[in-house]
């Protein structure tokens, strides 16, 4: 009789522990269950992530805008554009723009559009940017800035928050019109650099006299504290540009920054215009080229 009375309290506090054990399962499910019985607490919930850039390794078309660089400005002759050997666009077999290199070179006569100018300056990017739109580019490229800061006098260069609602524009001008354009965005060149390469030159010095980049480039030599603080403040200026495209850039999931690889290359003489000595000879277009095209092709954007 014992053993049958130890034996059920046995039981019974076996089945009272499974019972006990099934409710704890069930409210620690229950806590975590969405009206339709599946799991929809914390645990079960994952943050949004944000979508992943779009970016085309190898677009089929290519729009550029800009300035004086991209039309080849004295590249080819003095106070002259020479938009076949544009770093962009041209079909100059020397400089193998990004256009030939990424289409070939009859795909880059047919499918490539320059609608940069000589002396643009950021204010007549949106307008630029509209047009190119109208050819539904794969790419859109854009160099634009170093007229901003290259004015009659520091002062008169352009303010960060003017360029900066300007390249807004830009983007939305584009967007507008190509809203599946990619778009790759060149740093402004490090113009103090051009000036202490192109000082030394006085064929160059000569042109610079006719009013070329004053801001930069005037009293080429001299060296007293106002003409350094002077060029010390361009450069900042352009610092500061460089700063907005990366930035406006950046919230543009099919727009690529080059991470201020032109405005850090080391132009040298042998990269500059023979006449001017501060624009990009044919050199020069080639190595921004070789940088554009490194850049729209790489896996992942410039850091």
């Amino acid at each position: 009789m014992q053993d049958r009375s130890v034996r059920r309290r046995s039981r019974t506090a076996a089945a009272a522990l499974a019972v006990a054990s099934l409710l704890g399962t069930a409210a620690l499910s229950g806590c975590d269950s969405g009206p339709d019985g599946t799991t929809k607490g914390a645990a079960g919930r994952k943050p949004a992530a944000r979508p992943a850039p779009v970016w085309d390794r190898s677009p089929g078309s290519v729009a550029a805008v800009g300035d004086s660089i991209t039309r080849g400005f004295d590249a080819c002759s003095v106070l002259t554009d020479c938009p076949e050997v544009s770093w962009a666009t041209g079909t100059d077999q020397v400089v193998r723009s990004l256009a030939v290199r990424l289409l070939g070179a009859s795909g880059a006569a047919a499918r490539s559009w320059n609608h940069a100018e000589t002396g643009a300056r950021i204010a007549q990017l949106p307008e630029q940017m509209a047009l190119a739109a109208e050819e539904k580019p794969d790419l859109v490229t854009v160099m634009i800035g170093a007229n901003d800061a290259c004015r009659d006098s520091a002062r008169h260069m352009t303010p960060v928050e003017d360029f900066r609602t300007s390249f807004e524009m830009s983007m939305r001008r584009l967007r507008a019109g190509a809203p599946k354009a990619q778009v790759y965005v060149s740093s402004v060149p490090d113009l103090k650099r051009l000036w202490s390469m192109g000082r030394g030159n006085p064929l160059g010095k000569q042109i610079w006299k006719l009013g070329i980049c004053r801001s930069m480039l005037g009293d080429a030599d001299d060296m007293g504290a106002a003409a350094v603080a002077r060029r010390g403040s361009v450069r900042e200026r352009v610092v500061a540009y460089n700063e907005v495209l990366r930035e406006v850039c950046a919230k543009d999931l099919r727009c690529r920054y080059d991470g201020g690889a032109v405005f850090g290359y080391p132009f040298t003489g042998a990269q500059l215009s023979r006449w001017d000595w501060f624009h990009p000879g044919r050199d020069g277009q080639a190595r921004l080229a070789e940088i554009a095209y490194r850049n729209v092709t790489a896996a992942r954007p410039p850091a």
